[in-house]
């Protein structure tokens, strides 16, 4: 069983300064986290690529063939105990495979869905019978697994299911009715993850084969992009599951259900980042290839702002990403071999809104990228054989995969709302605190880097001071004033995001010195200075709303006074051009 420091901090950062060495960047990969991107990054570049049109034209057959060869390369393993058959690799490793598979498109999607959302709740759910008779097949690629949760009236409300299970007359097993709606991987997947209401009210999950009697699948869907993924509805009439395969406990699959989208929000973040990565090094190709008015485009001024901002967005969902993947592995890195179901489900929503940071900053940064890339392909990048009109369409679903941005923004501040409640924080307290630096700033810092460290605070004061406003102004009706939450949710966003690159970067200056730091330094320069304008900007309006009177106009100007302090670090220009520079030095996204 693997040791872990136990420390359980989710959410912290919304309210408590974070530690320097509690924050894991991509610098701190160990040698078997190297080996493992580098073996799926050769499969997906030897044994992917070349096939993607057979892909977008659902070739599902080659998808299946390319999954059992990831599976033979321990590629679908990564999250499975070594006594199953699996790697038992940490949640670095796991963020990594999803990064280098992220740029696949539909294949990407099938091995993204099936190593995550498909396995893990037998990973962490199964009895030590279900685990030894599906993770071997499921880690060598000959089981493929499917994800069913999603119903005609229940999306976001997953609890309102109405696909029923009820035991016959024999006991032996649960008859399963009802319908599952836009299923990944339902065609070629042998196993089934189903969530039912057992005596129509008990939700409980369940393992589902596909050639259990009554199961039957809907026409494939015609996507609008991911088409390499198989999409289709799973209907149960009668469908026959032995009582032998009820996943955890009868009337506890919410338990399951939530807690593994969680993991699936961060898995889908690492795909995006990877996505966008993959996006930015195809736009660098082009622009310094295609000419116009006697140059590159790539070196007109403008061309050069657009890929400084697209390579800082990626540098920060990257620290996103693997800060927040080594705070899971802290958390359930552990737990493969307990079977202690409350524990897991609690461990497993530890970082709930981490997860779902990742999932929306992700998801945002790949749509931001996909878009911009378009844009400078100009007319070809609405020509298929470009690739970025693929990109594009890919891109969309996943502001809508694993709970929409919207309901995930909603999830970050009511994360916090609970430990309020529940007397885990002081909330006046530390709203209080954070009137107080921001109407009495003081440098406590003397060291160069001490602005962007500042920086960090000022948002956390900014989000708290914002949080303690709406909580005086909706008490606990605040769950139902959707607008004030999502707003204060990107605020939150933009603190996480922010601490992560500003935290990444002054580890590097620490280690390596200015010199060898002064990438990095810039990507963060410019990816904060644009957070603040934000930052500034929601909470301006937040205020306006909240407020009024001599109050209102004590706030908006205390905000942006505050702001002002810390949005410009200088010459941001030049500073522009020198990252543009460096990504076209090595055609890819680059941070050092």
């Amino acid at each position: 069983m693997k040791q872990t420091n136990k420390r359980y901090k989710g959410a912290h950062f919304l309210f408590s300064k974070t530690e320097l060495h509690d924050i894991f960047t991509p610098e701190e990969f160990t040698d078997e986290h190297r080996m493992i991107g580098a073996t799926a990054k050769q499969f997906i570049e030897k044994e992917v690529v070349p096939y993607k049109d057979q892909i977008e034209q659902q070739d599902f057959k080659l998808v299946t063939s390319l999954l059992k060869k990831a599976g033979d390369l321990g590629l679908l393993a990564h999250s499975i105990p070594e006594q199953y058959g699996g790697l038992g690799l940490d949640k670095v490793s796991k963020s990594i495979v999803g990064e280098m598979v992220g740029p696949s498109s539909g294949y990407g999607v099938a091995h993204s869905n099936h190593t995550c959302i498909a396995t893990l709740p037998i990973t962490y759910f199964g009895t030590p019978e279900q685990k030894a008779k599906y993770l071997p097949k499921m880690a060598a690629g000959e089981y493929i697994g499917a994800y069913c949760l999603t119903e005609p009236n229940a999306g976001s409300d997953a609890l309102a299911a109405q696909t029923t299970a009820r035991l016959n007359k024999q006991g032996t097993h649960y008859l399963l009715n009802g319908s599952k709606l836009y299923i990944t991987n339902a065609v070629f997947s042998q196993t089934f993850i189903v969530y039912a209401k057992v005596d129509g009210q008990h939700f409980t999950a369940f393992i589902v084969e596909k050639n259990f009697k009554g199961l039957f699948l809907g026409p494939e869907e015609d996507k609008m992009g991911i088409k390499g993924s198989s999409t289709r509805t799973v209907i149960f009439e009668d469908c026959e599951v032995p009582v032998d395969n009820v996943l955890g406990e009868v009337g506890k699959g919410h338990i399951i259900a939530l807690n593994v989208l969680n993991l699936g929000r961060f898995n889908l973040g690492s795909a995006c980042m990877g996505a966008s990565k993959h996006g930015l090094k195809k736009t660098m190709q082009f622009v310094e290839e295609r000419k116009q008015f006697g140059r590159a485009i790539g070196q007109f001024p403008a061309s050069k702002e657009k890929v400084a901002k697209m390579a800082a967005r990626i540098y920060a969902a990257e620290s996103v990403q693997y800060r927040t993947a080594q705070l899971l592995e802290e958390s359930i890195g552990d737990l493969y071999e307990s079977t202690d179901f409350k524990l897991i489900g609690k461990r497993m929503s530890e970082y709930a809104t981490e997860c779902a940071i990742c999932k929306v900053f992700g998801s945002e940064t790949l749509d931001y990228v996909a878009d911009e890339s378009l844009q400078l392909h100009g007319g070809a990048g609405f020509i298929k054989e470009y690739g970025i009109e693929q990109m594009y369409r890919d891109s969309r679903i996943n502001r809508i995969f694993e709970g929409t941005n919207e309901i995930n923004r909603l999830l970050i501040p009511t994360h916090l709302f609970r430990k309020v409640v529940k007397g885990e924080i002081e909330l006046e307290t530390k709203v209080q605190e954070a009137l107080l630096q921001l109407q009495q700033p003081s440098s406590y810092r003397v060291d160069e880097w001490a602005k962007e460290l500042e920086s960090v605070d000022l948002i956390r004061n900014v989000f708290l001071l914002c949080t303690g406003i709406a909580y005086e102004s909706f008490g606990s009706n605040l769950v139902n004033e959707q607008e004030t939450l999502m707003k204060l949710a990107d605020l939150a966003i933009a603190l996480f995001s922010v601490e992560s690159v500003v935290y990444r970067t002054y580890k590097s200056i620490l280690q390596h010195g200015e010199v060898a730091s002064s990438l990095k330094m810039d990507l963060t320069h410019t990816y904060v200075e644009e957070q603040l304008w934000e930052v500034e900007r929601i909470s301006r309006q937040l205020v306006t709303e909240l407020t009024e009177g001599k109050k209102q106009q004590q706030i908006v100007g205390l905000f942006i006074q505050s702001c002002s302090r810390y949005s410009s670090f200088g010459h941001t220009i030049e500073r522009n051009r020198r990252i543009a520079d460096s990504q076209y030095r090595v055609q890819q996204y680059s941070c050092s």
